[in-house]
């Protein structure tokens, strides 16, 4: 009981916390409190298109080419390489108002940004969907609207996510046709 008496407050409080931690740990250990682990649902190749406005270049090469690979940075920080899939570029675009009321404007070249080009580039990776639908790369939810780098030997370039296709799953059934077909070829009369 000496040792009791001896304690201070800031002494229980550490007591405290080391029962709540240990408390905690149990019922993670139970499966009574959910962990990231547990929300995860699949893991699917996702397609990230990101949009790159106002690319000025004067470069006759083209900076993305189909099957390269890109470095991509999420969020400022560093994630991998990602390969290229899809590459569509074109001048920018302005609209010039016209007299026909049935058609009021026209799209035509940007004249006045003669080396500006808009991006659009497909990279593929795989993800980690969570429960809620949401795919996880490289720890980041990839949503609409989130901010990406490009890097590669002759650029570094700024872009947002446009859109996340993620793969569509193979169904059950043509898993369970290989393997009864597997199992027949098997047996041995």
């Amino acid at each position: 009981m000496n040792f009791i008496k001896k304690l201070r407050p800031f002494d229980y409080l550490v007591i405290a916390i080391i029962i709540i931690a240990l408390m905690v740990g149990f019922l993670t250990l139970k499966g009574k409190r959910a962990t990231s682990s547990n929300q995860i649902e699949a893991t699917v190749n996702v397609e990230l298109e990101i949009y790159l406005r106002g690319v000025a270049t004067t470069s006759e090469e083209p900076l993305f080419i189909k099957g390269d690979e890109t470095f991509i940075t999420i969020r400022n920080v560093p994630y991998t390489k990602l390969k290229i899939k899809e590459v569509k570029f074109d001048k920018r675009k302005m609209m010039l108002p016209t007299i026909n009321p049935k058609k009021p404007y026209i799209v035509v070249n940007d004249e006045t940004a003669p080396i500006q080009y808009d991006y659009l580039v497909k990279v593929v990776d795989s993800a980690k969907i969570t429960k809620d639908g949401d795919a996880v790369v490289g720890g980041n939810k990839v949503k609409i609207g989130l901010p990406i780098t490009l890097e590669g030997a002759k650029y570094k370039l700024n872009g947002v996510i446009t859109n996340v296709i993620a793969s569509p799953e193979p169904s059950n059934e043509a898993h369970e046709d290989l393997d009864k077909h597997t199992k027949i070829n098997q047996d041995v009369h």
